[in-house]
């Protein structure tokens, strides 16, 4: 593991900042997100990304591009001096935008314009003028909001609310929808199923206490999520994130 990534020694070269969406783009977008990173005179740095079933939009030295959502970890380089502007959209809401099922973009990357169109934007300038840049662009291009989209969005936001879900048959239950209607929606309208987004948020615990500075007794945590045992729990995680939680802890200021 690279010591750059350990105890929070990233923002010695990475800066990152967020900025909420007006009224009108927030039934479709999450956040608008800038990272830089400063890395001359080092050797390149391999970015640990952990997957949330958001769809991003993503500006990189000339390129935009559309993400789908990831079922797992990403690794991505960095060298140099760079940047990237990015969009994400909320889970379930990029489907009319897409206009085709989200599950056919699932670890896929494509062009923007294949999606938007011609005419992209190139954010430049200050931060603020880039997000102002996106967001004209975005008012021209996005359609009106759509029911089941919507619908979508707010049953992945209950899942994020609520950790003591942690069936698919209970996420049914709590929706009034059975479980193959959920598996349909899921499928077109996040990119995938009930149960990898149930155990996304279960985990998302774990990174939240983590992050908080908490100590972690890793086999209560198990138990309290769920899980039958804490093997089970570890195996879940490294799937997902690419790291054991032990080993993913050295990455916060105050893990132990």
């Amino acid at each position: 593991m690279d010591e750059r990534g350990l105890r929070g020694r990233w923002v010695d070269f990475q800066q990152h900042s967020h900025h909420l969406p007006p009224a009108d783009l927030a039934p479709f977008v999450a956040r608008f997100w800038l990272a830089s990173w400063d890395l001359r005179g080092q050797a390149p740095y391999r970015q640990l990304i952990v997957p949330y079933p958001n769809v991003h939009l993503t500006f990189r030295e000339g390129r935009a591009e559309v993400h789908g959502v990831a079922r797992g970890h990403v690794v991505r380089e960095l060298s140099g001096l760079g940047r990237v502007f990015g969009v994400a959209f909320h889970p379930g809401c990029f489907q009319p935008v897409l206009r085709a099922p989200l599950s056919t973009i699932t670890n896929r990357v494509r062009r923007a314009d294949e999606v938007f169109g011609r005419d992209l934007p190139v954010p430049q300038g200050e931060e603020a003028e880039q997000v102002a840049t996106v967001q004209r662009f975005l008012r021209e291009r996005l359609p009106a909001p759509d029911p089941v989209s919507l619908q979508a969005k707010e049953i992945v936001a209950l899942v994020a609310a609520e950790p003591s879900i942690t069936r698919v048959d209970e996420l049914a239950a709590r929706t009034g929808l059975g479980v193959r209607q959920l598996q349909r929606l899921f499928a077109e309208h996040v990119g995938v199923g009930p149960k990898w987004v149930i155990r996304r948020y279960l985990l998302h615990e774990v990174t939240e206490r983590l992050a908080s500075g908490r100590s972690v007794d890793w086999a209560a945590l198990a138990a309290e999520l769920g899980y039958a045992d804490q093997a089970h729990f570890s195996r879940d995680f490294a799937d997902l994130v690419g790291e054991t939680p032990a080993q993913y802890a050295r990455r916060y200021p105050a893990a132990d």
